[in-house]
């Protein structure tokens, strides 16, 4: 029996990941949830799995839940008590299946207290990489990785050695705007932008998706993960997102992942690994699959990936700034206050207006992040 806290336990990952759970109720025992805002989802979720601590980040909606909830559970509300539900007793593993760099400090606590990171939360390594990989050695603890991507990486690695590794190829699928040009994308609506062909996914890394922001974060993500160096990491466009990742070896051979677009079965196997456990997933048919096609990313269309290789190899504070200011311009665009395409705007001038810190502590990472959404948030109004 795995103990866990799933930190977003509303969002879809966190959702996704309770679906786990519930499928084996003899492996997996919920100990903590702990979500942002959605009081009424979180509460049926505490009736049904019915953890020791259940947390709420906004304290109003906190205060709503504890007026109308009087159960055994333990609630608690505010930013520092998210933070600190990474590290309760008796927990195994933390699932960080928050969103954006608000899911930084939870995980560094996490790991001071010496947990099993399930890692969706990917600016986290975008970041502050080095930092948070450092921590995950000196406590001698895993970081699996929950991306779909990643996961697959993970287990074409699985009994190889390091220095085997020529090229990581992460498989991306080109989002709803594959193969249009800057021109057509003009106009594009929230709408549109949200219609992802072959993932179900939030909002915010939906709009990564099409903007390749989300495969450039994950590039980033991917070089700290595996301690490979940008040159070693290819992103490759596979529209049918049944090849979830690959890895080429020094022979020549290459081994992939492939699997169904169910997030499941990633949470899965970040959950029990190193053992793999039956499952209701789809199982890929291939009598009935067609074909599977591969191109290279247009990034002079799509420059969120170009801009994330930059701030990678720029290191340091760059990615930190990389990530904040696509935070800011998708925030905005979602709320209808900028055109698709002001997003690459917003985060070029950003990265181009802010000094690159080199070596930066944690606390310098937070300075910067402020810094470069105030700067972001400050071209909006233009």
């Amino acid at each position: 029996m795995k103990n866990i806290a799933v930190l977003g336990s509303t969002g879809s990952i966190g959702t996704q990941t309770l679906d786990v759970v519930r499928s084996h109720p003899e492996l997996f025992r919920v100990r903590v949830l702990a979500a942002n805002s959605n009081d009424e989802l979180l509460e049926a979720q505490i009736r049904e799995f019915c953890p020791d601590l259940a947390v709420l980040a906004d304290e109003s909606a906190w205060k709503r839940l504890s007026a109308r909830y009087s159960g055994p559970v333990k609630l608690a509300g505010g930013r520092q008590a998210f933070i600190d539900a990474a590290a309760v007793d008796g927990v195994d593993t933390v699932v960080t299946a928050m969103m954006g760099f608000a899911g930084l400090e939870p995980t560094m606590k996490a790991l001071d207290a010496g947990k099993n990171i399930a890692l969706a939360n990917k600016e986290t390594l975008v970041v502050a990489g080095e930092l948070v990989m450092k921590r995950a050695r000196e406590q001698r603890v895993a970081i699996l990785p929950v991306d779909s991507e990643h996961c697959a990486l993970f287990q074409c690695l699985q009994g190889e050695k390091k220095d085997t590794v020529e090229k990581l190829l992460l498989t991306c699928s080109g989002g709803p705007f594959r193969g249009k040009s800057r021109e057509e994308l003009a106009g594009a609506t929230v709408a549109q932008v949200l219609d992802h062909p072959t993932w179900t996914m939030g909002k915010k890394i939906t709009v990564d998706s099409a903007t390749l922001v989300n495969k450039g974060l994950e590039v980033i993500e991917a070089k700290w993960l595996y301690d490979v160096r940008y040159d070693q990491i290819q992103v490759v466009v596979h529209p049918q997102s049944i090849v979830h990742s690959m890895v080429q070896f020094r022979d020549g051979a290459v081994m992939a992942q492939l699997g169904s677009t169910d997030m499941r079965l990633p949470i899965q196997y970040a959950l029990t690994y190193p053992e793999r456990t039956v499952s209701g997933f789809e199982r890929l048919d291939f009598w009935k699959m067609k074909s599977l096609t591969f191109e290279k990313p247009d990034t002079d269309t799509f420059r969120g990936l170009a801009f994330a290789y930059e701030a990678g190899q720029m290191g340091g504070s760059m990615p930190c700034v990389f990530n904040a200011a696509n935070e800011v311009a998708v925030g905005a665009f979602l709320q209808g206050k900028i055109r698709f395409l002001d997003i690459y705007d917003i985060i070029e001038e950003t990265m181009m207006k802010t000094e690159c810190v080199l070596s930066p502590t944690l606390d310098e990472l937070f300075e910067e992040d402020s810094r470069a959404r105030r700067f972001a948030a400050s071209l909006l109004a233009r």
